[in-house]
């Protein structure tokens, strides 16, 4: 896994929670079940205080007329309801164009890792139940300040390497 710094992180906006994970699928979920939503809906607004505030954010992006991505959905939902202590945002890319440019978002559904205000993953495609399990796990152990010694070595370099 390689990292890259986003120069969209740090400005200050809204973090908004309690939306649902699957807008085009609501009786897939149970009162009880989801008090609160396992996953953020991330837009423009808040989606730079929410990668500011936690230190380990996936980022699902996705479109409602995307085959893949609805096969994804529940897969990315259950992920986020087996790792509480992560932050699971989706981004549509289609009310929010910005964000998909921003990050250059070609393809989707494409999943995002962000740890430390670092995205530290980022392919397109659905990912199923076991490799998903496995990207985080690989995420989860990554040594971040040696991520960003590789980061200042390479920006050291410059654009043209060694």
């Amino acid at each position: 896994m390689g990292g890259v710094l986003c120069g969209h992180m740090g400005r200050g906006a809204e973090y908004v929670t309690g939306r649902p994970c699957c807008a085009d699928s609501p009786t897939r979920h149970q009162e009880e079940e989801h008090a609160m939503s396992s996953t953020v809906e991330l837009t423009k607004e808040n989606f730079d205080q929410t990668v500011t505030d936690n230190e380990f954010v996936l980022i699902d992006f996705w479109a409602a007329w995307c085959g893949p991505c609805r096969q994804f959905a529940p897969v990315y939902e259950k992920a986020a309801e087996e790792n509480p202590d992560l932050v699971f945002g989706k981004v549509d890319t289609e009310a929010q164009p910005e964000l998909a440019a921003a990050f250059g978002i070609q393809s989707i559904p494409t999943l995002m890792i962000v740890r430390d205000q670092v995205a530290v993953f980022a392919q397109p495609g659905s990912l199923p139940a076991a490799a998903l399990t496995d990207v985080i796990g690989q995420a989860r152990k990554l040594d971040m300040d040696d991520v960003r010694k590789q980061i200042s070595a390479q920006q050291a370099e410059g654009p043209g390497g060694a």
